[in-house]
């Protein structure tokens, strides 16, 4: 576990108990669509939504997790359209400009290219998956 998922998630942790203590006449915060993947028939398979400064991925009608990391999130639901793809499934995805300019603006910070930061994430990925009793990485 690196420090900076600990961080992550204990300040999130914060936030959520913040937000459960807050008075009950608040209303409820905004949550912003940013991404879409569809099929060819039109049916939602996944999505971006922003809620409190916290891009969340949803897949198959169920969320998947989130991170203050627009570049992670995007990456992520690429990585979902292309195993459609592979699926033989046709599919379309539809970003909004302000979470592309964010995830560009998250990796260029990191002196990558877009492509380099989905390689590195597949990479993460892959080495941080659970191994089966034969040794081999699930994928």
């Amino acid at each position: 576990m690196s420090i900076q998922s600990k961080a992550r998630r204990d300040a999130r942790k914060r936030r959520l108990a913040k937000a459960r203590n807050a008075p009950a006449e608040s209303p409820a915060p905004a949550i912003e669509a940013h991404a879409e993947l569809r099929d060819a028939a039109g049916t939602l398979l996944g999505g971006i939504v922003r809620r409190d400064g916290e891009w969340t991925l949803g897949l198959g009608g169920r969320i998947v997790g989130g991170s203050e990391s627009a570049a992670r999130v995007l990456a992520m639901l690429k990585r979902a359209a292309v195993m459609h793809q592979a699926e033989g499934t046709r599919i379309h995805l539809r970003c909004s400009p302000s979470l592309d300019q964010a995830a560009a603006a998250e990796v260029a910070a990191q002196g990558l290219t877009f492509e380099q930061f989905e390689s590195q994430l597949a990479t993460d990925l892959t080495l941080s998956a659970p191994a089966d009793n034969g040794g081999n990485v699930r994928h």
